[in-house]
């Protein structure tokens, strides 16, 4: 038993060493594995590390670059910045040097005359001294020889003297007068041509037709309509010529109105959107285009007022300044030629010291009275200073309106200014032709011979003015009626104007009904 026990013990003690020395082994090994895992991660994370450093050095070596760039840009454009700066002050100097030296010139123009002055005051003293002298010398031979008086000597000699004095003063004042006038007719000449070369306006003449793009050709045939009912209507609303020939997807509005034209062409262009074509929806969108129109014409005065620099004009006056962009005088666009005209009356207004603001105001308005209706008998300069008069514009503002066309005799610079501005845009090389504006008057005086007959509401002058549309009240013209008005007109016409070819006159009466299904 004890033999048992001892080996039992030994078996014991000798499984405890030999578990100890596997269990050793077993440590060792896994410290042996962890020491080389860790070292691999150490080396990966260092790897990565400077992965990460060379990634973040390429990085910030671009964003360096394109800073880089950016700030040379920078650089560049503030560089020619400088250079626009220097070469604006560069011609700034140049101008100030010229008017330096164009003062310089005035002041001893003023000094040589000042000099010439006191030369004459001298010589004219030293004549007087030389009379005195002369005086006391025949006064004392005239008492001797005639027996006079001291003092009936000297009373009739000193009615000699006045009178050789009085020669000498008017021809002394008449010379300083004739130099006054040349030296006038030079400055003048200058503030004209500094305010000309301030000002350059474009010219832009206005066609007497308007094309209109359509989308496909089958438009062509719903603008006619049924037996041309459509195509009678649009021009009998809007008063134009609707010209649809072969020419693909295009159709041409002719009216020698520009403003009928432009109000047709909105129509128009109304119609093609909507996509019903018939008389009612044409006078619908030829009302709602008038309407348009009108808030075009105030934008459009509105514009004007900003770019000349002054405010508070009225609404109804801004209109009628944005009418004249459909006005033309010899074939010169009369919006342009208002805004041309007011920077030229500034420019002359500023080198002559006078309100500069009010020169302008007063040449942009100074031709208004073109665009009010011409039933009104009175010259437009005369009709533009009642409307602006009825509408607050100073008194100063009216009367250069009334005078730029010598309706008023001009009394004050201002409106000198407005007249020589007028001119200035007017004779201007280019600025106007003559065979346009009369070709409009025609047009213009056909339509009021027509409008003079009694039962007529409106007419329109279409083809060149080889044929004229006339519109009238069927309450008061019956059908009989329009032929003997048709034919009235036409005598009228052949004996109030020349014309060439002849003109075709077209009386139009239709009765309306009209009535609303609720």
């Amino acid at each position: 038993m004890l033999e048992i026990f001892l080996s039992a013990i030994l078996s014991l003690l000798l499984g405890a060493g030999i578990g100890y020395f596997i269990r050793n082994k077993v440590l060792d090994a896994k410290s042996k594995d962890d020491q080389d895992k860790a070292t691999s991660l150490i080396e990966k994370a260092k790897k990565e590390v400077q992965d990460l450093k060379y990634n973040a050095r390429k990085e910030a070596k671009l964003i360096v670059k394109e800073e880089r760039v950016e700030l040379e840009k920078e650089i560049r454009n503030i560089q020619n910045g400088l250079k626009n700066q220097e070469r604006e002050l560069g011609k700034k100097e140049i101008i100030l040097d010229q008017k330096i030296e164009e003062k310089n010139k005035e002041i001893e123009r003023v000094k040589s005359k000042e000099e010439e002055i006191e030369r004459e005051r001298k010589k004219i003293n030293e004549e007087v001294d030389k009379f005195k002298t002369k005086q006391k010398e025949l006064a004392e031979k005239l008492s001797q020889v005639s027996g006079m008086t001291r003092e009936e000597a000297r009373n009739e000699l000193k009615e000699a003297l006045i009178q050789d004095a009085r020669v000498d003063a008017a021809k002394y004042i008449r010379r300083v007068e004739e130099e006054t006038r040349e030296d006038a007719e030079k400055k003048a000449k200058r503030v004209i041509g500094i305010a000309i070369q301030r000002f350059a306006g474009e010219y832009v003449s206005e066609g007497t037709i308007s094309t209109v793009e359509l989308p496909s050709d089958d438009i062509k045939g719903r603008l006619i309509g049924r037996e041309g009912r459509n195509i009678r209507a649009f021009e009998q609303i809007c008063g134009v010529d609707l010209l649809i020939d072969d020419t693909p997807e295009v159709v041409v509005i002719s009216s020698f109105n520009v403003l009928r034209k432009e109000m047709a062409r909105m129509t128009i262009l109304k119609l093609i959107a909507d996509g019903r074509i018939h008389p009612a929806k044409i006078e619908e969108f030829y009302e709602k285009s008038k309407s348009e129109f009108d808030t075009r014409l105030r934008e459009l005065g509105e514009k004007a007022q900003m770019e000349i620099g002054v405010h508070g004009i009225h609404p109804e006056i801004l209109k009628l300044v944005g009418a004249l962009n459909w006005r033309t005088s010899y074939t010169q666009n009369q919006y342009q030629h208002a805004l041309e005209t007011a920077f030229l009356c500034g420019s002359m207004a500023a080198e002559l010291g006078v309100n500069v603001k009010q020169a302008r105001r007063a040449a942009l308005l100074h031709d208004i009275g073109k665009v009010i209706d011409a039933s009104v008998e009175a010259s437009h300069a005369v009709v533009g200073a009642e409307f602006a008069k009825r509408y607050g514009e100073s008194q100063d503002i009216i009367h250069a309106i009334r005078g730029h066309h010598d309706d008023e005799k001009p009394e004050s610079v201002l409106a000198y200014l407005v007249a020589a501005a007028d001119a200035l845009s007017g004779a201007r090389p280019g600025a106007r032709k003559a065979m346009m504006e009369s070709y409009i008057s025609r047009l213009t005086d056909i339509e009021a011979i027509v409008n003079s007959f009694d039962g007529v509401t409106k007419s329109y002058a279409i083809s060149a003015g080889r044929e004229v549309r006339v519109l009238v009240e069927n309450t008061q013209v019956s059908d009989d009626d329009t032929v003997m008005i048709s034919r009235e007109i036409a005598k009228k016409i052949e004996k109030e104007m020349t014309y060439p070819g002849s003109i075709k006159v077209t009386v139009i009466r239709e009765t309306r009904a009209v009535h609303v299904a609720k």
